[in-house]
């Protein structure tokens, strides 16, 4: 799997998960008939999340982000042998699940306690804010020097480790 395409889907589920996790808040507020103060520390949550998210996702911090990964892939020659990897689905799914499972967890409790989906929304919300870029920014060096970045398959509680493979160059 392109690690492009690895991080660009980690943005639109963490993003997903941030709605879900607000929608699930607004639902646990109105069902506690909750006082004012958890919606406001909710907002001012959000706000702050949005803001700080926005900031760490700025280009000098994307490219800080994704330089040592980069750095450390393996690089494999045209001449060397081939790499086997497995479907692009499996190794999302298992760079992935724990996400969805903090979704799932904080959700159920989230009907109950909504303070609880209050802060994951928040976090996923920055998370999703400050790695949208990061994309971008691989794409931009492999198109710079004739790259491509492929995510090998390995655990999802372990850094990821890249392949790095000839790919195409513009002249």
């Amino acid at each position: 799997m392109p690690y492009s395409e690895l991080l660009r889907s980690t943005v639109f589920l963490v993003a997903g998960a941030a709605t879900a996790l607000a929608a699930v808040s607004v639902i646990g507020i109105q069902r506690a008939g909750a006082d004012g103060l958890i919606v406001t520390v909710a907002v001012v949550w959000w706000i702050a999340a949005a803001v700080i998210g926005t900031v760490s996702g700025s280009a000098g911090r994307v490219a800080e982000g994704v330089r040592r990964t980069l750095a450390e892939a393996r690089t494999v020659g045209p001449g060397g042998p081939g790499v086997s990897l497995p479907a692009p689905g499996r190794i999302a799914l298992a760079r992935l699940w724990p996400i969805l499972v903090a979704v799932v967890i904080a959700g159920g409790l989230g009907i109950f306690l909504p303070e609880v989906a209050v802060i994951g929304s928040g976090y996923a919300l920055l998370v999703a804010l400050a790695w949208r870029n990061r994309e971008s920014a691989v794409l931009a060096i492999e198109g710079r020097d004739g790259v491509r970045f492929l995510v090998e398959s390995g655990s999802a509680l372990r850094p990821v480790k890249l392949i790095r493979s000839p790919g195409f160059t513009t002249l």
